[in-house]
């Protein structure tokens, strides 16, 4: 079956919504690992005079992490799922995606938008509070400073900011494309309805179907004319 160029387009963005999930929750893992495994969004960064060392003294719940983490490992799932549904039925002649399907990829879309949403802005204002902190001890300018600094073991500070921005920026991009995923789902749900609309119409007396001996048959036969 060939695609036509709308589902072209749907199938390259969902291939981007993956490697852009895929992205997301790599990134944000590696900067778990680097600090013991423990979550730094929304964490306290601290500096010992004593070691000349950055060092974080409190950190946030682990649940949060891993929730981003989760949304962004199973919208990658989905999207993978579906760049293999494509491409099984573009080497099948019979399947079709229905006006149900297109539904229920709608209200999908519509909750993937949702969670990525939320997801996004816990990385922003995450590591919003992260380098607040740092820049209170006045020993950095900058917050991508602070990755040249030393770090207190066995932490690893030495690309904290480059993994928490990649995490944002992946989803933030991720969230660009379901909404463009979304129009594109409403444009073709839109074009079946009309399709469909337009394939029915009642018969009018004049139309050859509208026969009459059925219509005979029906209401009696009409009375002859002298």
């Amino acid at each position: 079956m060939a695609l036509a160029w709308i589902e072209r387009a749907e199938l390259l963005l969902y291939a981007a919504a993956f490697i852009c999930g895929i992205i997301s929750a790599t990134s944000l893992t590696v900067g778990q690992g680097e600090f013991g495994g423990q979550c730094i969004l929304y964490g306290t960064a601290s500096y010992n005079d004593t070691g000349k060392a950055f060092y974080i003294s409190g950190f946030s719940s682990f649940s949060l992490c891993y929730f981003v983490s989760a949304i962004s490992v199973l919208i990658a799932l989905y999207c993978f799922s579906i760049v293999l549904y494509w491409v099984y039925a573009s080497c099948v002649d019979d399947i079709k995606r229905g006006s149900i399907w297109l539904n229920i990829s709608l209200v999908v879309s519509s909750l993937v938008l949702f969670f990525l949403l939320v997801s996004a802005c816990i990385l922003r204002v995450g590591m919003d509070a992260l380098c607040d902190s740092i820049l209170k001890t006045k020993q950095v300018e900058s917050c991508p400073q602070a990755e040249s600094e030393p770090w207190e073991a066995p932490a690893d500070g030495s690309r904290f900011y480059a993994n928490l921005h990649n995490a944002e920026a992946s989803a933030w991009a991720n969230w660009v494309f379901w909404i463009i995923i979304l129009v594109l789902l409403i444009i073709q749900r839109r074009r079946e309805s009309s399709s469909g609309s337009s394939t029915f119409r009642p018969l009018a007396a004049s139309d050859p179907e509208w026969a009459t001996g059925e219509t005979d048959a029906i209401f009696g036969s009409r009375p002859q004319r002298p």
